[in-house]
This record gives C-alpha cells, sequence and structure tokens, in this order.
C-alpha cells in the first residue's frame, strides 16, 4: 500500500464514509488534533517512567484511535436508510470512563492534597504531560464545536474532558516520583 495518493493535492481529504471535506473543515482539525495528543503520549510513554503508566498510555493511545475514527465519520455516511451501522466504528464505552477515574483516583491516593494551582515543568517529562494536557484541552474544544454542528456519541467528549484531567493528575504523579519541584501558583497582591 503506498502511503501518497495524491487525492489530497487540491486541499480535500476524504472521511470515513467517502465524503470529501476541505483540509481545514472542523472535523479535520477535531481528529488532526487528537492524533497530536496521541503523539505527545507516545513521547510521555517513551520517558524513563514505570512501566505502569506506560502500559496505560498505551491503553490510552488505543481509545485515541477510536476517538479519531468517531470524529472522521461522516455521520450521514455512518447510518444505512434502515437503521443499522454501516461503517464498523468502534465505540467508547463508560468503562473507558471509568478505566481514566479509577486510575486518577489511584495515582491520587499517593499525592499530598493540592492546595493551589501549580505552574507546568519542573521536569521534562512533566513538562511533556503539562503539553498533552493542553492539546488535550484543544482537541476537546474543537471536538465540542463540532458536536454542535454534527452530533456524535456523547462518551467521546467526556473521555477527552476526563483524559485531560487524568493527564493533570499523572503529571502531579511524575512530579511525586521524580521528586521534582511542584511550584505552587500565589497570586500576587498589587502593593
Amino acid at each position: 500500500m503506498k502511503i501518497y495518493t495524491k487525492t489530497g493535492d487540491k486541499g480535500t481529504t476524504a472521511l470515513f464514509g467517502g465524503t470529501r471535506v476541505p483540509k481545514h473543515h472542523i472535523r479535520i482539525d477535531s481528529y488532526g488534533t487528537v492524533d497530536e495528543l496521541n503523539s505527545y503520549l507516545g513521547l510521555i510513554r517513551d520517558q524513563d517512567i514505570h512501566q505502569e503508566y506506560k502500559s496505560f498510555l498505551i491503553h490510552i493511545q488505543d481509545k485515541l484511535f477510536t476517538v479519531g475514527a468517531v470524529l472522521a465519520t461522516d455521520p450521514e455516511k455512518a447510518i444505512l436508510k434502515s437503521g443499522k451501522e454501516r461503517l464498523n466504528i468502534p465505540k467508547l464505552a463508560s468503562e473507558d470512563i471509568q478505566a481514566l477515574e479509577d486510575e486518577m483516583d489511584r495515582m491520587n491516593e499517593a499525592l499530598p492534597p493540592m492546595t493551589h494551582f501549580v505552574l507546568p515543568g519542573g521536569h521534562q517529562t512533566v513538562s511533556f504531560c503539562h503539553i498533552a494536557r493542553c492539546v488535550c484541552r484543544r482537541a476537546e474544544r474543537l471536538a465540542v464545536a463540532l458536536n454542535d454542528v454534527e452530533p456524535f456519541q456523547a462518551e467521546t467528549l467526556m473521555y477527552l474532558n476526563r483524559l485531560s484531567d487524568y493527564l493533570f493528575v499523572l503529571a502531579r504523579k511524575l512530579s511525586y516520583d521524580l521528586q521534582a519541584e511542584e511550584i505552587k501558583w500565589i497570586p500576587k497582591k498589587e502593593s
């Protein structure tokens, strides 16, 4: 299979189902940002971190391919007139969201209570987590905008929302594990 098809040379690309849209379409922006997020998760996974984090990140990366598939599907082509699904696109389940919550709860048990916002940084690996968290929030914002125009499975938005929370907790847990300084943000009062 050739990687290049030349079909996008004029600025369009195909969605699942065959519909062609401009490459600047919000649907393309949405799943492209999820792809960017997935790449950052790979970067975090490539760091010197505990294997359990790496394994869970692989699990998340797999789920992000599902998110991308949902976002890349033309809703008009996904379902036949009979109501049956035309394309075999995987779906997220409430268990996928629960897995993120369970993992956050587990990590939080080992962390000191959070009393302030924290400044991103302290260690390169932690910074990668914060970048991924920000990309996840952008993916979520784009997905919300797309959902306003062409609704899709609700669990997709829920998963992205919970994933950004997970990445914040992971950043804190990695700071703790790596004994990196966690700098609290304390607003300065004008004098």
